[in-house]
């Protein structure tokens, strides 16, 4: 009876003292908890809270009616879904834009960070780098009049250069071929995104050590031996991070591109899920459907961001879980 009275003392006591220390550190750093609490207010209120809001995926919801009044349905809303063709067409649409733009969005902000950081004029390097990542600052209604005007047969500038090369023989309707609006919307996120994304890369690079080039030089690595055996291992981390969390966000892709791009010729290629859920859940007043929709969306996502993450740490011993 003492043996165990004894054992249960000793496990009481790390209890008490992890009890102890995390109140101890909590009142030393109380500023810092003080300064948390609006953020994990807005999280609660802007992403926790709206999950009641789900319940309507699986009622015949109505407006005027109070939560208890609305009638039940059950998974009605998402058989409905799993046997609609237009569905699947955007599923496929917002995959294959998504799966295009992750493999240009990240190819080529590492390139360019790798070709910045190997520049030795700073003046130059600057230049390159501000006028890269001006796009991100413009609004996608901005950027797609832009685009359009570009791509347009009256006096745009791709058909101009095209037709002056004689690579063409007279203008084409880019924006009416919908063969080529996946291609568009990746060509146009890249130039939009690019000089942004490069700014995390050039600061991963910045905290490699200048030692180890030092060395690669003693070596007599070349430039193209250093970034292969030592920028490029140097920022993994950073890109397998990146890399999943743009994963989890496959399906989640937004709709403004494909909305401001996009027009009825090319509809079967530019409707994406989010697309989807406006036209039919919000456009159509059938807010239940597009609920569901979203439901969907999420529960993907998260499966995406957990099997992304579970094959890369398995891999390559790097996670954010």
């Amino acid at each position: 009876m003492k043996a165990v009275t004894a054992e249960a003392g000793k496990i009481e006591r790390p209890a008490k003292k992890k009890a102890s220390r995390f109140f101890s550190t909590m009142l030393q750093q109380r500023y810092l908890y003080l300064m948390s609490i609006p953020f994990i207010a807005w999280v609660f209120v802007f992403s926790y809270l709206p999950l009641w809001g789900w319940t309507m995926a699986f009622q015949k919801f109505k407006p005027a009616k109070s939560f208890f009044e609305q009638d039940w349905v059950g998974f009605d809303y998402f058989k409905e879904l799993f046997h609609d063709d237009s569905f699947f067409q955007a599923l496929r649409n917002t995959l294959a834009m998504s799966v295009m733009g992750l493999i240009a969005g990240f190819t080529i902000p590492i390139i360019l960070a790798i070709l910045l950081n190997e520049v030795r004029q700073q003046m130059f390097k600057r230049v390159v780098q501000t006028i890269s990542y001006l796009p991100h600052f413009v609004s996608w209604v901005v950027a797609a009049g832009i685009i359009s005007k570009m791509l347009s047969t009256d006096n745009g500038v791709v058909n101009e250069v095209l037709v002056g090369l004689h690579l063409i023989h007279e203008p084409i309707q880019f924006l009416a071929k919908g063969n080529l609006f996946w291609s568009i919307v990746t060509a146009s996120d890249v130039w939009k995104e690019t000089g942004w994304n490069t700014i995390i890369y050039l600061a991963a690079i910045a905290g490699i050590g200048p030692e180890l080039y030092e060395a690669a030089r003693v070596d007599g690595a070349s430039r193209l031996q250093q970034v292969w055996h030592i920028t490029l291992p140097g920022i993994r981390s950073t890109i397998i991070i990146l890399i999943i969390i743009s994963i989890g966000h496959l399906i989640s892709i937004g709709f403004e591109k494909q909305f401001l791009l996009g027009n009825n010729l090319v509809r079967d290629y530019s409707q994406t899920l989010d697309l989807y859920a406006l036209n039919y859940g919000l456009g159509m007043g059938r807010y239940s459907f597009g609920t569901a929709i979203n439901i969907f969306n999420s529960v993907v996502s998260v499966i995406l961001l957990f099997t992304a993450n579970g094959i890369f740490k398995k891999i390559t011993k790097e996670s954010i879980i």
